[in-house]
């Protein structure tokens, strides 16, 4: 099947052809057809399967006859990051090239000036990530009644994220007559819930059975036998190196350890650049750009890198950290063997990961995945375990108290036949020293007893006073 058996005009016809495309993926056949009939669709397909062209092409086909109107866009499309956001418009501009529609990019990290401007001159397409979209909202600065198609882009990452509160409160903002074209790799409940409350009728696609991997990746994992971090950057720095590596993503759980790997291995010789949620968004766009163009051969990135970005041509995926979430390592491999290319996947796995490990397996439907041999290199890499210094036996013990030359000396000077004696009061020396000290304030107390007057007191004891001797008057 060519695009042209789907119905799209030939305007957009050309646009495809342009871009390099001739046939759409199976996620395309089946999701652009109702979408262009004006039906709901739920998407249901792995990552790199092409999701984007397929809410994309039938979006500009809709679009093409009217015109927007101020702070009033057309149509919106919901992406969890800035990457995958800037991704989209991308899309946009390459399929609609022989349209003369408008689009705004609504997203962290760029002034609200510009993106003011656009929305005051009326836009078509309007691409946000949900915070940024809320931002304008309640600033007076958007209104969303008069969206005409909405469009929720890798909904499973939304929900990780914590934008589920964030998507139900746009839904609700947005008309009822609105078009939803709602795609994701993996359904959870909650994605369910949300489907069913929002989406009326939809034309539901499933083209891969949800959270597979691709079979054009070759997966291997690397067993580390400890998770000294340390050693764990050796182990990476030697697979990198071991492998016929043309360009990859390394992926780990948290930004501080993105920082940390990326500047190891820049210390030792690798083109390699950080990239997470923390950095400024130049700096993240600069990065991709690079990696894109082979400026740079190795990105170190957090999940933010691990959904929707389309880099067709990365050779390798490297999984620093095991990830805590199995659906995540999905995610992460596929950004590798994308459009029928073949592609690697390693991962390190440390005696902790064993359960993300087996639940990873599950996932994917896996009784094991094939171990390098890394044998020879941990022999040659030893542990160094940070908790202990030296054996058991060597712990330091307290040294004994140096005697006083005054003792040295009564030692000496002390004949053999008395000692006994000696060190039987020192017995009973060490006994009284055991015994509780008895409190100041009593032995004060029974001190002025001791020291009182032994003479009686006068006055209120055998001896009367005068005055109470004298008579009455009567």
């Amino acid at each position: 099947m060519s695009f042209a058996d789907l119905g799209l005009s030939p305007k957009l016809l050309e646009a495809i052809s342009s871009a390099g495309y001739e046939n759409p993926t199976p996620i395309q056949e089946q999701a652009i057809p109702p979408a262009l009939e004006g039906r709901d669709v739920l998407g249901i397909a792995q990552t790199g399967t092409g999701k984007t062209a397929s809410f994309t092409l039938p979006m500009i086909e809709r679009l093409a006859k009217g015109r927007a109107k101020a702070r009033m866009p057309r149509s919106l499309v919901l992406a969890p990051t800035r990457e995958l956001a800037a991704q989209v418009s991308e899309n946009f501009e390459k399929y609609g090239i022989n349209h003369k529609l408008s689009m705004a990019l609504l997203i962290g990290g760029v002034s609200f000036g510009d993106q003011d401007a656009k929305l005051t001159r009326g836009v078509d397409v309007l691409i946000a990530t949900p915070g940024r979209l809320l931002d304008h909202f309640e600033r007076g600065r958007l209104l969303l009644n008069g969206i005409e198609v909405m469009v929720v882009d890798e909904a499973d990452r939304m929900l990780d994220m914590g934008f589920i509160p964030d998507i139900e409160k746009i839904f609700k903002l947005t008309p009822m007559t609105r078009q939803t074209l709602f795609f994701s790799a993996t359904m959870p409940p909650e994605i369910q819930r949300i489907t069913d409350q929002f989406l009326h009728n939809p034309v539901q696609v499933e083209v891969a059975k949800p959270a597979t991997a691709a079979e054009t990746i070759t997966q291997r994992i690397v067993n580390v036998p400890s998770r000294d971090d340390k050693l764990k950057r050796a182990a990476l720095r030697e697979l990198l190196g071991h492998e016929n590596v043309k360009n990859g993503i390394i992926f780990c759980n948290r930004k501080s350890t993105v920082d940390i790997v990326a500047k190891s291995l820049q210390k030792h010789g690798f083109n390699a650049r950080p990239i997470h949620g923390d950095l400024a968004q130049a700096f993240r766009t600069e990065t991709l750009d690079k990696f894109r163009n082979d400026e740079i051969q190795f990105l170190v990135a957090s999940d933010v890198a691990a959904r929707g970005l389309d880099i067709p041509a990365v050779s390798h995926v490297f999984n620093y950290d095991t990830p805590i979430h199995s659906d995540d390592y999905v995610h992460r491999i596929g950004r590798t063997g994308r459009a029928g290319r073949k592609g690697a996947a390693m991962m390190l796995v440390t005696p902790a990961d064993g359960k993300y490990y087996d639940a990873i397996l599950k996932t994917i439907g896996a009784k094991e995945i094939e171990a390098l041999d890394f044998t020879k290199f941990f022999e040659e890499n030893p542990v160094e375990d940070k908790r202990r210094r030296g054996k058991p036996d060597d712990k330091r013990k307290r040294p004994e108290r140096s005697r006083s030359r005054r003792d040295e000396r009564k030692s000496e000077s002390t004949p053999d036949d008395e000692k006994p004696a000696l060190e039987s009061n020192k017995e009973e020396e060490n006994v009284r020293e055991a015994r509780p000290p008895r409190r100041k304030s009593a032995a004060k107390k029974s001190s002025r007893r001791r020291e009182g007057p032994s003479e009686p007191t006068v006055g209120l004891g055998d001896h009367v006073p005068a005055f109470m001797t004298r008579e009455v008057a009567r």
